[in-house]
């Protein structure tokens, strides 16, 4: 965060804490609600964070990060965050912290492992019906007629 003197660490989960100094945010005027005092305040915020250059990102929850970060990423590796719901500078950058957290809460858990199963007897025993089914309806269909 700019401006601040030595904030404290910004806890993601039991093992995972965030330096703020990590954190850039640029306040912009946000479009919506204000009234004539949207035109002249900036209340929106956007916050980036480098999650490829980050210190305290392990590197699978780096690449589940980026993944999940989609469009919102930069070509740099930057994430870049904009919050302008709220009408005040504050709430807004509350928003952009709990969202850039929860996003990586969820990088941090690791995907659970797919356990290979086998269809059913009653499932084959199905599609194999269907098809017969399928192939009778097919070869109902325009036969060659001899006219001779």
């Amino acid at each position: 965060m700019m401006g601040s003197a030595k904030a404290a660490p910004i806890r993601v989960n039991g093992t995972l804490w965030l330096d703020p100094g990590e954190i850039e945010e640029s306040f912009v005027r946000a479009a919506g609600p204000g009234g004539q005092h949207v035109n002249k305040s900036s209340t929106a915020v956007q916050l980036r964070f480098d999650v490829r250059r980050s210190p305290s990102l392990p590197d699978d929850v780096r690449r589940r990060l980026e993944r999940l970060a989609g469009q919102r990423l930069t070509r740099e590796g930057v994430l870049v965050l904009t919050a302008q719901s709220e009408r005040s500078q504050k709430r807004n950058r509350e928003e952009a912290l709990a969202r850039l957290v929860a996003m990586i809460r969820a990088a941090a858990r690791p995907p659970v492992p797919r356990k290979p199963t086998k269809p059913t007897k009653g499932s084959k025993r199905r599609r194999l019906d269907e098809k017969k089914r399928h192939g009778a309806l097919k070869s109902l269909r325009g036969g060659r007629v001899d006219l001779s």
